[in-house]
């Protein structure tokens, strides 16, 4: 049972929806369009050849045991045994054909919807949750994959099969097709009634599923308290509860099947038995041939058979255009960041120009900053300093153009940061996030995230403008031991390191860097600290200041609350003014009372 292909009835399109899916889908397509064409032809020509088996019997029966031909038997027989050669071969010929044009398909849509989700802005990242914009490339194209292995095939293959058997069995003898037909009328609504008790079914497995899995990845994940407070009985009773639910949601698809499955056997035995009676009452009057009649009850199975294979890839199709809407959504999605179309390039250095900057996540909310204005000279070092959630990392953020101002104007070099071009933003500024994220490869990889091209030599001159590269050099496999998964097997400070050793190979104009707040060993502090120090030599530098011990050696100190720069000034200034702001936070900080933000 795959309950993967249960569809919800919000993801359930409706006929103009699947309309605007499928030509879209069709026109992306389009690179193969002679793999489709090629395909629907070896599918027609599979179509045939299961149709003609029971017409070669009928052929065999009537024209040779009947008349006594010998050489009609014997044609029929040869024939009939090159046709199933035939379907085989072609059979196997259109399962590669259309699995190829259905997984490059897939490869270009994962490539597309990847690169896409790459070029979005952070507000996109901001609205989305992790997990949904992760389902993208999973369960949807998982929904997909399972549609273009061979739900596809089977679906047009069952519904052309119906269709040229109807037009056979109808053009051979009307008055048993019309027969046949008494039972379908019941198996067409048993299927209707199965695929929807079926999907409703699959749908409860599929969340029993996921609330079994979110307990057992809970449980192994805090198997230290559990064992701490010996809640070991507790939890393996919650666990037999979420497993008792998904047990009793396995029975009730299995009962939806366990009454379907025994219908279409007995309408098609039953359909074998009225052709057989009215048939034979046919032939003993003489206007029906005995080989006709074979040729009905071999045929049965071409139209029981596929009505139910039919109600079965319903769901799947109806599971993978909804993942198909999904994807088309995620390539729909506009750029919050866009490049002008006039976009000209940074001046190598400048003044950065804040002026009555004001920002909100979203229209509905609070601006978080609000009529800022700011000045910050080529070279300088400024410190941002604040409570937390006072707007000191949204400022940074817009001076790095993650985010557009909602009013107001960022500007480097008399240009406004809406009108420069992307790369060359990208060159000048550069960011050093509070908590340094590794890909899985070498140290050395890492470092070259910074420029793709840089060689061995400049990734070496990077550390070493930094002051790191003997320390990463006396590890056992050097620059190129492997960090694994988010930098697993270097601690925070080292993962820091790299991170300000991008930095230092991307040797921006400006450089915003957010203090790590993570608490380090002495040493490894000393290490950091001096690393910095080395990076911000002749750099514009924005530095959100978790330690006012940094905002101390900063050339200014600005102090960000309630979304507005409220103190603006040399730390020695700043900290003299009676009952400011800065001072509290100094004392604060100094007494060990509060952090800095």
């Amino acid at each position: 049972m795959n309950t993967g292909s249960a569809v919800s009835e919000e993801d359930r399109l409706d006929r103009k929806a699947a309309r605007r899916v499928l030509r879209r889908a069709g026109r992306t397509l389009g690179p193969y369009r002679r793999g489709l064409v090629a395909a629907m032809v070896l599918i027609i020509v599979y179509t045939l050849t299961t149709i003609a088996g029971p017409f070669l019997v009928r052929v065999g029966i009537d024209d040779g045991i009947k008349e006594g031909d010998r050489g009609a038997l014997n044609r029929a027989v040869v024939l009939y045994v090159v046709v199933a050669l035939i379907g085989f071969a072609v059979n196997r010929v259109q399962i590669l054909l259309i699995s190829r044009v259905g997984e490059g398909f897939l490869r270009d849509m994962r490539n597309r919807v990847f690169q896409h989700l790459l070029r979005l802005s952070m507000p996109y990242y901001d609205r989305e949750k992790a997990g949904v914009i992760v389902s993208r490339m999973t369960s949807d194209i998982d929904s997909l994959q399972e549609l273009v292995q061979l739900g596809l095939l089977q679906f047009l293959s069952n519904v052309l099969l119906i269709v040229l058997t109807f037009v056979l069995l109808g053009i051979t003898s009307w008055q048993l097709l019309l027969i046949v037909a008494i039972p379908l009328p019941f198996v067409v609504l048993a299927s209707i009634r199965f695929q929807r008790d079926s999907n409703a079914a699959y749908l409860t497995v599929r969340d029993r599923i996921g609330l079994m899995l979110s307990h057992l990845q809970e449980g192994i994940s805090g198997v230290r308290v559990i064992q701490a407070y010996a809640r070991e009985e507790v939890e393996t009773e919650r666990f037999a509860y979420r497993n008792r639910g998904l047990y009793r949601a396995h029975m009730r698809s299995v009962w939806v099947q366990s009454w379907y499955l025994p219908v279409i056997e007995i309408a098609g035995t039953g359909a074998t038995a009225l052709v057989v009676y009215f048939g034979g009452r046919l032939v003993l009057d003489g206007s029906l041939t005995v080989g006709t009649v074979a040729l009905f009850v071999l045929s049965l199975s071409n139209l029981f058979d596929p009505v139910q294979q039919l109600s079965q890839l319903f769901n799947q199709v109806q599971s993978a255009g909804a993942g198909l809407k999904k994807l088309f959504e995620v390539l729909d999605t506009e750029v919050d960041v866009p490049e002008a179309a006039d976009a000209v390039d940074l001046p190598a250095a400048g003044t950065i120009a804040v002026a009555g900057l004001r920002f909100a996540y979203r229209p509905d909310l609070a601006p978080v900053l609000s009529g800022v204005d700011l000045e910050i000279a080529p070279g300088e070092r400024i410190a941002l300093v604040g409570p937390t959630g006072a707007g000191k990392s949204t400022l940074a953020k817009m001076i790095a153009r993650f985010y557009d101002p909602t009013a107001g104007s960022v500007s480097f070099g008399g240009v406004d940061l809406r009108r420069a071009t992307l790369a060359s933003l990208r060159d000048r500024v550069a960011v050093v996030p509070q908590e340094g994220f590794l890909f899985n490869g070498t140290i050395r990889d890492n470092v070259r995230v910074a420029r793709a091209g840089a060689t061995d030599a400049e990734v070496d001159a990077a550390l070493e403008a930094i002051g790191v590269r003997e320390r990463f050099a006396a590890l056992p496999d050097g620059l190129d031991t492997e960090v694994r998964e988010r930098g697993s097997r270097l601690s925070a400070g080292e993962k820091q390191l790299v991170s300000m050793a991008r930095a230092a190979l991307a040797d921006p104009a400006v450089l915003v860097l957010d203090e790590a707040t993570s608490s380090l060993d002495p040493g490894t502090e000393a290490v950091v600290e001096a690393a910095v120090e080395r990076l911000m030599e002749g750099r514009t530098t924005i530095v959100i200041a978790h330690r006012l011990s940094t905002a101390a050696r900063a050339d200014r100190v600005g102090v960000v609350d309630g979304g507005e720069l409220a103190e603006l000034g040399p730390h020695a200034e700043l900290v003299a003014i009676d009952g400011g702001r800065y001072q509290a936070l100094y004392s604060a900080w100094t007494s060990g009372l509060a952090p800095a933000g």
